[in-house]
């Protein structure tokens, strides 16, 4: 795991700052056509142009619906501190963001309810799963352990991550800085340290794979944890 002295540490207003841009980069698209199909219906007479605009509608906004709801999870309170959240609920948000005509989602994990930290850890995995294979693929979400063990394997053509991708997730980032296109990653190497956890990156040929698990205790832990049992 990254010595904590030597991680990089983003300011609060900051931190927020960019995670709000990501945000808004994610749902401005879908939003965008949105208004673009209601000024098509305004001004267009022809009836096919007017059942083009309301299918434009109706997708971007069931696309924009599924970017807020993954987002609520993977980046926002989802409830009170200490909350738990049901594995269910995060593989349908997965699925309604990541799951299309190119990519499937394979996910592997048992319905039970998770602190809400290692479901935005295993959400922000996906995310940069996703990104590593643009022409599609299969992207599989394996929790074994009673969340002890987070992975998701990303399989396409050509799948790989970019190379600032390690260091932000370690919280090095190059030159000292993060910018808002690699908040998400350092984000997710935040959530994975707050809980204990560091996230290991390996590549293979048309494979891409991150893994995150809980650290082992020193025996001195686990002997304070034996006493504090009995």
């Amino acid at each position: 795991m990254t010595d904590q002295a030597s991680v990089f540490s983003l300011a609060p207003l900051d931190l927020a700052a960019l995670l709000c841009s990501r945000v808004c980069h994610d749902v401005i698209s879908p939003v965008g056509a949105i208004v673009n199909g209601l000024e098509v219906l305004e001004d267009e007479k022809d009836p096919d142009m007017r059942t083009f605009a309301l299918d434009l509608i109706k997708k971007s906004a069931r696309t924009a619906s599924a970017r807020l709801q993954f987002c609520r999870l993977a980046f926002g309170a989802a409830g009170s501190a200490g909350a738990a959240i049901d594995t269910g609920d995060a593989e349908n948000v997965a699925r309604g963001l990541i799951a299309d005509d190119r990519t499937r989602l394979e996910w592997n994990a048992p319905r039970i309810l998770l602190p809400k930290n290692k479901v935005k850890l295993v959400l922000n995995m996906c995310l940069i799963a996703a990104a590593a294979i643009p022409r599609g693929g299969v992207i599989t979400v394996t929790i074994a352990g009673e969340g002890a063990t987070l992975s998701v394997e990303s399989k396409g053509t050509n799948a790989r991550v970019a190379a600032h991708v390690p260091l932000l997730l370690a919280g090095t980032p190059e030159g000292g800085s993060v910018d808002a296109h690699g908040i998400q990653a350092y984000y997710t190497g935040l959530v994975a340290r707050e809980i204990g956890c560091s996230v290991d990156l390996s590549s293979a040929p048309e494979c891409v794979t991150l893994r995150a698990a809980e650290a082992a205790k020193a025996p001195a832990e686990e002997a304070t944890a034996a006493s504090d049992a009995a």
